[in-house]
């Protein structure tokens, strides 16, 4: 399968799921946000090298050490979110992705095609959610 192919290539309902073209168009999606966050990243390193402590006004210290802490908190959840991209990478290749975890019926192409880290159905996620929000409120 050619790359032009993949590249205009879109998932759909009524061909069998997680097919090898489903399978290496996720694969690509998931490379590129990976490599996105990558880029980020690097931005943000340079951003933090730059050195403010050259700033006069104590507020525009202050001000740019809050940016500074922004991007830290930023660059950790990025951080996670590319863990979570090599174990949906992982499941690509151990045939496990696009399963629900919890149930083990495949996850709707809408929702992948959203979150392609999903690792629950919409259904077995919300039930997830509602359960936490019990345990939050006792």
């Amino acid at each position: 399968m050619s790359a032009t192919e993949l590249g205009e290539y879109r998932p759909f309902g009524d061909e069998p799921f997680m097919n090898d073209r489903q399978k290496e168009y996720f694969r690509r999606k998931l490379l590129a946000w990976k490599q996105e966050i990558l880029k980020e990243n690097k931005g943000t390193l340079n951003n933090l090298a730059e050195d403010d402590h050259h700033l006069p006004d104590i507020a525009d210290r202050a001000s740019s050490e809050t940016e500074k802490a922004l991007e830290l908190r930023t660059r950790d959840r990025q951080r996670k979110l590319i863990s979570k991209i090599d174990a949906a990478l992982r499941r690509i290749e151990n045939d496990d992705y696009g399963y629900c975890e919890e149930t083990g019926e495949p996850i709707s192409l809408e929702r992948l095609e959203a979150r392609p880290i999903a690792t629950l159905s919409l259904e077995a996620q919300e039930r997830h959610e509602r359960s936490e929000k019990v345990h939050r409120d006792d």
